[in-house]
């Protein structure tokens, strides 16, 4: 056991950790085999034979299929998925639509035989199975992360063999699926392991302190700068600098950002001096960035410097088969005693909790298995009809402490709250806060403790 690197996160208390750095062996896999062909519109006849899970539709050369000869076609136009139920396709907020025999479709499953318009082309699809497909092995864990399932082993190797480079990585996934976890476990596993780990969270910081956050200033660079500050990539400095959402970055502080990545010196706000910085840059989004792109709301060349590796984190209702594993750690975690974990994870629980949607995904189950410690009882389960929220308050029980009984209680509110609040304002979370006299940053904070999503 050796003594993990400082962790800080911006604008809160220093954090020491002391966790071992796991030994991984990569994952071989081999995913099936997807012939594309142009059938009709520019470039017909045209065609490719890909063997992997995701490809990538679109105008810009970054595409696993290229489409630049129709005006039609998106930079970022859809996505093909290969997956154990089918071949699944997600348009990207494409300009002019993706439409699957003749019905425009914007998330869906690709029936067989069935031809993909998309612009002006028509693409023919088929998938062939590989000859002798290689089974995922172990590991079934990367630092804090845990998983049995295809799609987390493959998670894993990918996320090792980003942590054997200094590239910039993109991890993408839905609220609650770990990607701060999965940046924490990156760093830990490479080089610059013995080096600060600092977190920026871009969707709590107010528009006026984020270059501050990022940058620092000087003594007197604006009203209340009382004293030299330094930003979130010197604290990095031989280490990782982590930007949490930064899909919710304003597009007006993203070309500064951009030549930061680019020139790796920073500028302190009331300074015209380069200072030079060592760090390697971590960047999670739940939202779509490349839907971002399309619809102008964040900058294509700051996408490409960001996504130089990019891995998505699954959600909870892909692998269900990860939540027994991911119980069993969340409890031991939580403190519970072999004896709690096997009293509250009998067969039929477990079953039941393999059932439900986990919107919020694993913050959800989390906080969910947190409330069953501490009300020694089973809160209701997810719904899909509810997004996981129910208005039964927990029944008060005495024999436990008073300040768990009182913070599930709290905990029950908040989410019950926040998710009325939010269908009350249609996702909307600035128009959300406005309305409940919360600060945008506190709102977004709330919606993460709990696994909801706003917009």
């Amino acid at each position: 056991m050796r003594t993990a690197a400082p962790r800080y996160r911006v604008g809160m208390v220093r954090e020491e950790r002391t966790e071992p750095v796991p030994s991984v062996t990569a994952v071989p896999h081999a995913a099936r085999r997807v012939a594309i062909r142009i059938v009709g519109g520019p470039a017909a006849g045209r065609g490719w034979s890909l063997q992997t899970d995701r490809i990538g539709i679109g105008s810009h050369p970054a595409n696993d299929v290229v489409l630049d000869a129709d005006p039609d076609i998106s930079p970022f136009h859809c996505e093909l998925e290969v997956t154990s139920e089918g071949l699944r396709v997600r348009d990207r907020h494409s300009a002019s639509g993706t439409f699957i025999d003749g019905v425009r479709v914007v998330d869906a499953f690709l029936p067989d035989a069935a031809s993909l318009v998309v612009g002006a082309t028509l693409l023919s699809i088929g998938v062939a199975e590989p000859a002798g497909e290689m089974q995922p092995i172990a590991p079934t864990a990367f630092g804090s992360l845990v998983g049995v399932s295809k799609a987390m082993r493959r998670v894993f190797a990918e996320l090792e063999r980003a942590a054997s480079t200094d590239a910039t990585v993109l991890l993408e996934g839905e609220t609650g699926t770990g990607k701060e976890r999965a940046a924490q476990a990156l760093h830990d596993a490479s080089r610059r392991r013995d080096g600060p780990f600092v977190v920026v969270d871009c969707a709590a910081l107010p528009e006026t302190l984020i270059e501050s956050e990022l940058y620092g200033h000087e003594k007197g660079a604006f009203t209340g700068a009382v004293s030299r500050r330094i930003g979130a990539f010197e604290a990095a400095d031989g280490g990782t600098v982590f930007l949490d959402e930064i899909g919710e970055l304003p597009l007006a502080m993203q070309p500064r950002l951009l030549r930061v990545l680019e020139t790796r010196t920073v500028r302190r706000l009331g300074s015209q001096e380069p200072v030079p910085v060592d760090v390697r840059v971590i960047a999670a989004t739940h939202r779509d960035l490349r839907a971002e792109v399309n619809a102008g709301r964040f900058r294509e060349d700051l996408y490409f410097r960001l996504a130089v590796i990019c891995i998505r984190l699954p959600p909870l209702r892909e692998r269900p088969e990860d939540i027994p594993p991911l119980a069993e750690r969340l409890l031991e975690a939580l403190g519970a005693s072999v004896e709690e974990r096997r009293r509250l994870l009998t067969p039929s629980l477990v079953a039941r909790l393999r059932a439900a949607p986990w919107p919020g995904n694993v913050r959800e189950l989390r906080n969910f298995l947190t409330r069953c410690l501490a009300l020694r009882e089973l809160p209701p389960l997810p719904a899909a009809t509810d997004g996981g929220c129910s208005s039964r308050l927990p029944e008060v029980d005495a024999r436990v402490p008073y300040e768990a009984s009182r913070r599930a209680w709290i905990d029950t509110h908040e989410r019950a709250y926040v998710s009325r609040l939010l269908d009350l304002h249609e996702g909307n979370v600035s128009a959300a806060a406005r309305a409940a006299g919360l600060h945008r940053g506190y709102l977004h904070r709330l919606l993460r403790k709990h696994g909801l999503r706003g917009r």
